[in-house]
């Protein structure tokens, strides 16, 4: 992924007005992200933690910025198992959340939603790359390659922004 800045990310939004974007809050540490290893850039915000936002960079090179909401407890219990639907990660203590987005146009502004089970800090890019331990342990092998998981994720991420922002 391209390295953005933090006018790069409050532009990319698509389904949140430009006073929400402006809003908000942005990681501070842009210059020190891992930019060769992430397929979206994923954060929860500090100063509201129900709310996420992802920016991903389509194929034709467009960033597309998400705004998320979490469910309200949508993390899952202490000893009960949750995978992701974008990186197919497992975690346990509340590892996944389910985050809603609002979906672009008219759609959007009649309140409609697309709602995902997620990595809670959205960090699907370095679980995927081996780059963060989920928790877990080694219960759950995978015989694909890091290049067929990358894949994997890119399309279910594809998947989810073309729900949010599909007619």
């Amino acid at each position: 992924m391209r390295p953005m800045t933090e006018s790069d990310i409050r532009t990319s939004f698509v389904n949140c007005s430009k006073g929400e974007a402006r809003r908000a809050g942005v990681p501070k540490d842009l210059d020190e992200q891992p930019w060769d290893d992430l397929d979206f850039l994923g954060w929860r915000d500090p100063g509201a933690p129900d709310r996420g936002y992802l920016v991903a960079e389509r194929d034709d090179g467009s960033r597309v910025g998400i705004a998320l909401r979490a469910a309200p407890g949508s993390s899952r219990g202490f000893t009960a198992r949750s995978m992701c639907s974008l990186c197919l990660t497992t975690h346990t203590s509340g590892g996944v959340a389910l985050m809603t987005a609002r979906r672009t146009g008219e759609t959007g502004r009649q309140g409609n939603t697309v709602g995902q089970y997620v990595c809670a800090d959205l960090a699907c890019s370095l679980y995927t790359r081996g780059r963060k331990p989920s928790g877990v342990g080694a219960d759950f092998e995978e015989t694909l390659t890091v290049a067929e998981r990358i894949a994997r994720t890119r399309g279910n991420l594809s998947a989810f922004i073309d729900r949010v922002t599909g007619p």
